[in-house]
């Protein structure tokens, strides 16, 4: 454990971040310096802190700091992960030089740092001088792709190995512009294909080099699937550490669960087959792949209780054959191996380890069968929880930091920390610390609840949503950024808003261009929407007037025939928990914050986050989805949003070009805020509702029973008499909030309730059965299943 530093060391740290927020152009920020404080005592003791930072708070400044400080000290780097390859490039790009530069003086250093990435990230000095194969173009495209575009690819193929002359990394991220991803193929290798340390070129491997130059820095940047890789397989592809930083940490399960998901389709087998062809006799290995795809053509889509007879058979001949394969092509001593056996073996290598993990059936292991018109058949498997797995790998022999801006579900870390491994028996201790945003998200903000709408339904967006869409974006004056839950609402609200606006307002769907020139052209004019699905929920950041309106169309629960979440749920349920709010309730907070953050980005940001789901206020989970939210101001007054909207239409600063600072928010925006008035975060909440109890815990590692449920107490009401103060900033003047209606008071001879039917058709809708239903309707099952039948569901 790291000495514990002295009151100097604090003093320091103090002194360096006052350097590093004055060289970003920064001011000093309470939760930023809570978080610093935090980061840095994590560190001294060796406990792992989670920690939620709401947008604005500077996190990144928070933490590099205090890594930079404990590097010093301990003389080992710490390495921060993230998820995505944006966020790398801001911390690399532009935070750290930023930092070191400022920090010099005051450490009379000027503090190191590196970025690792995966081997196919980096071009291949053997493969560029012939020591590998070109890839086989069948691996590439899959089932029936038909390639059209030959002369591009050449030329693509003569500018990377140009670029490769030049380049001091060989870094693919370096190439501007890009290549596709079939050219840059040609160029690199995976991990498995590499010849290591035998590879004739190694002392001029770009990926050596930069492990090598990330030995002796202060901060090692990297993802979160590098990170995880480096755990599992213990390949210390990273530096020796004591330190880890993980950003962006709310997206670290599922991209470790993507990380160690295997799959066994036909074109996997061909190609290896093909490629030991030169060293062993393959035929039976490509005949099993052929066997293969005609079994999986017939088989049901969807996850698999086992694998069916027919299907066990042909994954057992893969097996077989590979085996005897892999030992054929096994070079007689090192020297033997080169680029084509090695490109071979790891084919065959992964064919037999998946297929030997598919034929193992492990007790959390899921197993599912796909069609894709793209790549064919396959039939993939997964874990179904990674908690022990990140818990044992992760927070084992160092102190980890985990950081996002959504941490906390429902009011509590509980849910987070569950699928991390930090729960149950045996768990390692660690500390949950919430310090809060910037920004005054009741001043700033509306949360609207189109509570006059009907509840969505399986058959898409109805017609009253459309019309509501229609609405809000006239009375936006354009503006608005459109969240929805799959691309085929996405696709149909776009083409319903075109043929009503026509030109008058354009709108722009996900998958009409590249993301980054869509959201580029969305910033640019006011007038302009945005439509999409998941990469808009978590990835747009368009501060200013052009986002003022942000859209959801319906709770984003996960697809009930998900195989991963329903073997999650049925799990839960077995062990006596509660599947729905466990899974699906936390999928979709985790989604709803992650979507409402889109419209506050920074503190002249103001306007409107519409739900056209009325679930939102009055299913009996609503308060645990509305404590996940940012505390924007809530109302159900269609009226009030319509002329907020309208005003700040007109009063609206110029929009804020992608990637410049904000300009300042007109006068006639902007409330005078008396801190005594400003709503109590627990009070920015949609609703009331009754008590009630869930139990939202990962199910990996509590026992039946554990404690920690999340409590939905009653929600207080917003005074009344205070939103003029609360509308004035968004443009209203004089119109009060009405208190928003409780749910649940009208029942029919029965004892149902609308709610309680809705809540049922919801459920039933999601794939719950009656057990699970019963539970968390907190009714006997003969109850719910009489009522299922009587509404014929």
């Amino acid at each position: 454990m790291p000495p514990t530093p002295s009151t100097s060391a604090s003093t320091s740290i103090d002194s360096l971040m006052a350097a590093a927020v004055a060289a970003v152009g920064g001011t000093p920020r309470p939760g930023q310096q809570r978080m610093t404080e935090a980061v840095a005592k994590a560190f001294d003791e060796g406990n792992h802190l989670l920690v939620q930072a709401g947008t604005g708070t500077g996190k990144s400044l928070a933490y590099l700091v205090p890594s930079i400080v404990h590097a010093q000290q301990t003389g080992k780097p710490v390495i921060v992960a993230t998820a995505t390859l944006a966020l790398q490039n801001q911390i690399v790009g532009r935070d750290l030089p930023v930092i070191a530069d400022a920090l010099r003086p005051v450490l009379g250093r000027r503090p190191t740092y590196g970025l690792v990435k995966g081997r196919r990230n980096y071009v291949c000095q053997h493969k560029l001088v012939g020591g590998y194969p070109a890839d086989d173009e069948d691996s590439l495209f899959g089932v029936g792709a038909v390639d059209q575009q030959l002369g591009r690819l050449e030329k693509e193929i003569v500018r990377l190995r140009e670029w490769a002359d030049e380049t001091d990394t060989g870094d693919r991220d370096d190439l501007v512009p890009g290549v596709s991803e079939r050219a840059w193929r040609q160029v690199s290798v995976s991990a498995h294909e590499c010849l290591g340390s035998t590879c004739p070129m190694v002392s001029e491997c770009f990926v050596e080099k930069a492990r090598a130059e990330a030995k002796d820095v202060d901060v090692v940047v990297t993802n979160h699937s590098f990170m995880a890789i480096d755990s599992f397989e213990g390949r210390q592809m990273l530096p020796e550490h004591d330190a880890l930083v993980v950003d962006e940490a709310h997206e670290l399960v599922d991209r470790v669960t993507s990380t160690i998901t295997d799959e066994l389709t036909p074109g996997m087998v061909s190609a290896a087959a093909k490629k030991a062809g030169r060293y062993a006799d393959t035929h039976e290995l490509a005949e099993t792949g052929v066997f293969l795809g005609s079994v999986l053509d017939q088989a049901t889509e969807g996850r698999l209780l086992g694998l069916p007879d027919n299907l066990a058979l042909a994954v057992q001949r893969i097996r077989d054959a590979a085996r005897g394969i892999a030992s054929d092509i096994k070079p007689d001593k090192p020297a033997d191996n080169d680029g084509p056996r090695q490109m071979a073996r790891a084919a065959v290598d992964e064919v037999l380890e998946n297929a030997e993990r598919l034929l193992e059936e492990r007790e959390l292991d899921v197993a599912w069968v796909s069609h894709s018109e793209y790549r064919g058949s396959a039939l993939s498997v997964a874990p179904m929880s990674v908690a022990m797995l990140v818990r044992d790998k992760i927070f084992g022999d160092r102190t980890v930091v985990m950081t996002s801006a959504t941490l906390e579900l429902g009011g509590t870390f509980d849910s987070v920390a569950g699928t991390l491994g930090l729960r149950g028996e045996g768990s390692p201790a660690w500390e949950g610390l919430d310090v809060g945003s910037p920004f005054d998200y009741p001043q700033q903000a509306i949360a609207y609840v189109a509570k006059h709408l009907p509840p969505p339904g399986r058959d898409g967006t109805s017609q009253q949503a459309m019309d509501e869409i229609e609405t809000l974006i006239r009375a936006a004056g354009g503006r608005t950024l459109g969240l929805f839950s799959s691309m085929r609402a996405a696709k149909a609200a776009t083409e319903a808003m075109r043929e009503r606006f026509g030109d008058e307002f354009p709108v722009l769907c996900q998958g009409d261009d590249q993301m980054g020139t869509l959201v580029k052209a969305f910033a640019a004019d006011p007038r302009t929407c945005l439509f999409g699905t998941l990469t808009l929920w978590q990835g747009v950041d368009v501060p200013g007037s052009a986002c003022q309106l942000v859209i959801i169309d319906r709770i984003p629960f996960p697809r009930p025939d998900d195989p991963i979440t329903s073997a999650r749920s049925q799990a839960i349920a077995e062990r006596g928990g509660n599947g729905f709010m466990s899974v699906s309730a936390t999928h979709a907070a985790l989604r709803l914050a992650q979507g409402a953050g889109r419209l506050v980005r920074r503190s002249t940001d103001r306007g409107v986050v519409a739900f056209l789901d009325n679930r939102m206020i009055t299913a009996r989970y609503a308060g645990f989805l509305q404590r996940s939210l940012p505390p924007f101001w809530p109302t159900t007054d269609r009226e009030l949003v319509l002329r907020a909207l309208k005003r700040l239409d007109e009063t609206a600063a110029p929009p804020t070009p992608v990637g410049r600072p904000a300009p300042a928010a007109p006068k006639s925006t902007v409330a005078q805020q008396n801190p005594a008035e400003r709503f109590d975060a627990a009070a920015g909440r949609i609703s009331t509702e009754s008590t009630s109890s869930y139990d939202a815990l990962e199910f990996a590692d509590e026992p039946a029973g554990a404690s920690g449920a999340v409590n939905a107490v009653p929600d207080e009401v917003p005074d009344a008499t205070e939103a003029p103060e609360r509308a004035a900033a968004l443009g209203e003047q004089d119109h009060p909030a009405p208190p928003v209606d409780e749910p649940g008071e009208h029942t029919d001879a029965s004892g149902w309730s609308a709610e309680d039917d809705e809540e049922l058709t919801d459920g039933v809708s999601l794939g719950l059965d009656p057990d699970e239903l019963a539970d968390h309707l907190d009714r006997p099952v003969e109850q719910v299943r009489a009522r299922i039948a009587e509404l014929g569901l």
